[in-house]
């Protein structure tokens, strides 16, 4: 677990997945995504989670504030596993309920995993997104990525003609 001032980031819990599911139908927090998720999709999701976890040793953590117990979201480290200039490496990401928005939790908690991945010697740590997703990749640049336009993709699992195509890259190296 990873405690900061404000928040705990720590392995999953069953009652993780019907606040996480009500994120995947929020159309705000899934508006740089290929869509919404449905119930089944996002446990699923929760599941590869859990996998990559045990894998791994690492993973997107859920996040939980401290003051209330409650979950807002994910925060954390993963290994890039699609055919891609970054593929191979290790990616940042979150994704927060709509709720959890604007109150700094988000670069709090990308701030403490990027610290723990760099604890554990991990030497460069990517992030990617959508241009349009200004939110996202504002965040990357405020926890100290830089740009990296000579890696932006475009993403494979993502349907030729849709506006989600097209990727951007950030990194930060220890």
């Amino acid at each position: 677990m990873i405690e900061t001032a404000r928040l705990l980031i720590r392995p999953w819990q069953e009652t993780d997945r019907a606040p996480f599911a009500a994120m995947g139908q929020d159309p705000e927090v899934m508006a740089h995504f290929p869509g919404l998720l449905s119930r089944a999709d996002s446990d699923a999701m929760v599941d590869r989670i859990a996998a990559m976890m045990a894998d791994q040793g690492f993973g997107f953590w859920a996040v939980e504030q401290r003051e209330t117990r409650q979950f807002i979201g994910f925060c954390g480290l993963n290994r890039v596993n699609f055919p891609c200039p970054v593929a191979g490496e290790i990616e940042i990401g979150w994704r927060l309920a709509r709720a959890a928005w604007g109150q700094g939790l988000a670069r709090e908690a990308a701030q403490a995993c990027l610290a723990w991945g760099f604890g554990q010697a991990m030497a460069r740590i990517v992030s990617f997104t959508v241009p349009a997703n200004t939110r996202s990749w504002g965040l990357m640049q405020r926890i100290g990525l830089q740009r990296r336009a000579d890696l932006d993709f475009d993403h494979p699992r993502i349907a030729d003609g849709s506006p989600l195509k097209r990727h951007i890259v950030y990194e930060v190296r220890a």
